[in-house]
């Protein structure tokens, strides 16, 4: 749809993805665990695309654990983790992570979860995190800390945490959910865990995966079936893995092409967001972001006034994290930043996509100054 900026939240299916879907459906259908010949020609294209995606994320396919997305995957993995650490062992996370590693870490380890905090520009207190990780410091069992944030863009120093950790002997999950698919994915094998979600990235709704330290690492996500190694019990989804693979591996290399343009077409939309409506906080603005994101503050009006009314001009943005978990579904990156509860009010996620043209920026930016002249008048 034109006037779509809420990729963040979910995107339209990529043409790829649904061609191989289709094609998939029609020819591959049939249950990769039976014996007949058309089902091990089905096994043969999963264990094939598992593979592909080892290649594109710079792991070892074996490592690699199907399920139906990242919510699935960052609950598994920290529950398994819960079980076998020990019952004292520390965990440390950023105070900015999606709902979905938030919850089930509270739920799994409760009082022992350590927030690392942020900087006032939405990046991570880089000081904090290695003094705590230093040996006379009580070191974490575990660090769970995303890749890149849902509601600002904030890209996060995944690469250096992974380092640290491994110098320390400390486990490293990153859920890398809005990263895969935005920006360069082939280093992320270097992390003992990784979770993903296809819908992110033009692929279709409830297929995703997990990334395990080892291939011979026990899961015990559901039971009930030898399926992908006996870690998650039910027939895989041959059809749906093989466009998320299928879209992945057409994004990838245009991934510098696109993030160069799209970030000058958001850049200069905040430049004049900025000057036209005087007050307008950029949040993370001095920080590394996803080339997609802008998360606004506006000087006045409730944000759902704003949201409802660009809607009725055809634009699709939403007030943060589709899936917030805070306090009155407060934005998780403002209150880290300590944002007032009346700022909190007034935020807009903006979101573009791969093929989001500059006529669609300019066209949000004058229909945002058209709701402004509405909700002012």
């Amino acid at each position: 749809m034109p006037g779509y900026f809420d990729h963040n939240a979910t995107t339209p299916l990529h043409p790829v993805a649904r061609d191989a879907w289709l094609k998939a459906s029609e020819r591959h259908w049939q249950n990769p665990s039976g014996l007949y010949r058309e089902a091990a020609e089905t096994k043969h294209r999963l264990e094939e695309a598992r593979e592909r995606l080892g290649e594109l994320l710079g792991c070892e396919p074996q490592r690699i654990v199907f399920t139906s997305g990242a919510t699935e995957a960052n609950n598994a993995v920290l529950r398994m983790l819960a079980a076998k650490l020990p019952g004292d062992s520390t965990v440390f996370t950023s105070c900015m992570e999606h709902p979905s590693v938030q919850v089930p870490l509270r739920a799994t380890f409760g009082k022992r979860v350590r927030e690392v905090p942020s900087l006032p520009d939405t990046s991570l207190d880089w000081e904090a995190f290695a003094t705590a990780l230093q040996p006379q410091s009580q070191r974490p069992a575990l660090v769970t800390i995303m890749a890149a944030n849902n509601e600002c863009g904030t890209l996060l120093p995944w690469q250096q945490i992974a380092l640290a950790c491994r110098e320390a002997g400390v486990r490293f999950h990153c859920d890398a959910t809005q990263w895969i698919g935005k920006m360069p994915a082939m280093q992320l094998g270097e992390c003992d865990y990784i979770t993903g979600s296809a819908h992110k990235f033009g692929g279709p709704k409830g297929i995703g995966f997990l990334v395990l330290r080892s291939e011979d690492e026990s899961l015990g996500l559901l039971i009930g079936g030898p399926q992908e190694e006996g870690r998650r019990a039910g027939t895989e989804n041959y059809p749906s893995i093989g466009a998320m693979v299928t879209v992945l591996e057409t994004l990838t290399p245009t991934l510098e092409s696109v993030s160069v343009k799209q970030k000058e077409f958001r850049e200069k939309f905040e430049t004049e967001i900025c000057q036209a409506i005087p007050g307008t906080k950029i949040v993370g603005q001095n920080a590394e972001r996803l080339w997609n994101t802008s998360m606004l503050i506006l000087p006045r009006h409730d944000h759902r006034k704003w949201l409802a009314r660009l809607s009725q001009q055809g634009f699709a943005v939403s007030t943060g994290s589709a899936c917030s978990a805070g306090h009155d579904g407060a934005s998780q990156v403002l209150q880290a930043i300590g944002a007032t509860p009346e700022e909190m009010k007034r935020v807009l996620r903006i979101s573009s996509g791969w093929e989001t043209c500059e006529e669609e920026w300019h066209g949000l930016l004058a229909a945002i100054l058209r709701v402004r002249d509405s909700l002012d008048g």
